[in-house]
């Protein structure tokens, strides 16, 4: 049996490994510990406290049938919000020992369904399973517990890279799930556990997303990518870990993706049925260097390289004249570009240096590199007023004071930034605008909205409630 303390703390290192560049002129706008409550930087939006929680949540869902919150963290509890009550009670429903998840790292409502999603281990934490579990609420207001869908056993790392099942949205319609397989590497390198699985890079049932029919029982994902596409399992690839998953009010699926521990930018996409998103040769518009024989990864001549970077400390950057080709006839799908204003500091691929895109005028694909973006969101209804209406909005998870990494490129981070969207038929792709409305968040992973209220779940134990503004009664 593994070690289920140390796999989650692994797993959490994963999730926020980050990086960014120190300036003196933007560290007192970053907010600080000393500072504890999250910050508006719009005079438009109020925060109170919501209720303080358990450590380590990591999702916050609405339960349509009851009103209620859930919440779950990966070890694999769920808890209950009951709002209705005077004060708000937290209560733990359902264990791993439930609902069989061991690595539970989505969670999502669909009318009275709810859908679980992570891995289970197995051979002593060497080889996992992706799975997506159903329960539909009984009579008794309890869950009835079924296996929609399965993979094959495919090799786990022994690495922090072990992204696994975590991102899960319902279609508009509510006859498909889609599922984030995040990647077993950092970049595409090879991660063998010892020699266990030689030569294993990716697998083809990771890095990519899959879609299943929402009443599925019992579907078994094959390693094998005929299989998989021939069945519709696979409907994007090249993704590396798209941590969020959620439709525009246009009925368009949008993800948001942590890149490497190399300096990329981190990706926002328009997910669509047969797209390849470029992973691992391409994160953030930027290639991965590793693909090119004569790459070395020495920090004196490639600035993108962080010293304090795992992949760096455990010589998984390394020249990698082996690294597989990339597919032939396959045109890489770009990321959400950002004009700006926020979140658009990049390095340069000819200098090396950090710089704002508005200052040069080059487009991000998308965020800055390793603020770990999570937590997408959209005003469905079109219930807020302007400049937020109909728009989307997504957390950061890092910031330059918690991570040695995003710490190089930004101190900007820990925050929520409302993103304008617009479609652009030249390109085929959308573009977006992004703007910092809140800042000073610590260990944002998750929000939801109701009405124009916006709840922030931390997994340092809280959530907030942000009250954005409305010309409508809600």
């Amino acid at each position: 049996m593994h070690n289920s303390t140390t796999l989650i703390t692994l797993l959490l290192f994963a999730l926020i490994s980050a990086c960014t560049h120190p300036d003196p002129n933007t560290q007192a706008q970053a907010g600080t510990s000393d500072d504890r409550s999250p910050r508006a930087l719009a005079d438009d939006i109020t925060i109170e406290p919501f209720m303080e929680i358990e450590r380590g949540a990591i999702r916050l869902r609405l339960d349509p049938v009851s009103g209620d919150f859930f919440y779950n963290n990966m070890k694999g509890d769920i808890h209950r919000i009951y709002r209705s009550e005077e004060t708000p009670r937290d209560e733990k429903i359902y264990t791993v020992e439930d609902h069989g998840v061991e690595s539970l790292q989505g969670m999502y409502f669909s009318d009275s369904s709810i859908f679980l999603v992570g891995n289970k281990f197995y051979n002593d934490n060497r080889s996992t399973k992706g799975i997506v579990m159903r329960g539909d609420l009984t009579s008794e207001g309890t869950y009835a517990w079924d296996t929609l869908a399965i993979t094959e056993l495919y090799g786990k790392p022994r690495t922090v890279y072990s992204h696994e099942f975590n991102g899960i949205a319902v279609s508009p319609d509510k006859q498909y799930i889609y599922v984030n397989s995040g990647a077993r590497t950092d970049h595409g390198e090879v991660q063998d556990n010892d020699g266990l699985y030689p030569g294993l890079r990716e697998s083809f049932l990771t890095a990519c997303i899959f879609r299943l029919p929402i009443n599925g029982k019992d579907i078994v994902l094959k390693d094998d990518s005929t299989f998989l596409a021939q069945n519709g399992y696979l409907f994007a690839d090249g993704v590396r870990n798209a941590y969020d998953l959620e439709f525009s009010p246009k009925g368009d699926l949008f993800a948001v993706s942590n890149s490497s521990d190399y300096d990329h930018p981190e990706d926002m996409f328009w997910l669509r049925e047969g797209h390849h998103y470029g992973y691992p040769w391409v994160m953030g518009d930027i290639d991965n260097p590793q693909q090119y024989p004569d790459w070395e990864p020495d920090p004196e001549k490639d600035p993108f390289v962080n010293t304090a970077a795992y992949a760096y400390t455990q010589k998984h950057f390394a020249n990698d004249p082996n690294y597989p080709a990339r597919p032939k006839n396959v045109t890489f799908t770009k990321p959400v570009m950002n004009y700006g204003p926020d979140a658009n500091f990049y390095r340069d691929v000819e200098t090396g240096e950090v710089v704002d895109g508005d200052d040069t005028g080059k487009l991000v694909g998308t965020f800055t590199g390793h603020r770990s973006p999570l937590g997408l969101f959209f005003d469905q209804d079109s219930v807020l007023a302007a400049p937020y209406k109909g728009d989307g909005f997504v957390l950061s998870y890092s910031n330059g004071e918690n991570s040695s990494l995003m710490r190089r490129l930004s101190m900007l981070g820990a925050d929520l930034l409302h993103m304008k969207l617009e479609y652009k038929p030249d390109i085929d792709n959308y573009i977006v605008h992004c703007y910092r409305v809140v800042d000073n968040f610590l260990g944002p992973t998750d929000a939801l909205m109701l009405g124009n209220e916006v709840y922030v779940i931390e997994n340092s134990g809280m959530i907030w409630k942000l009250t954005l503004p409305t010309d409508i009664n809600v």
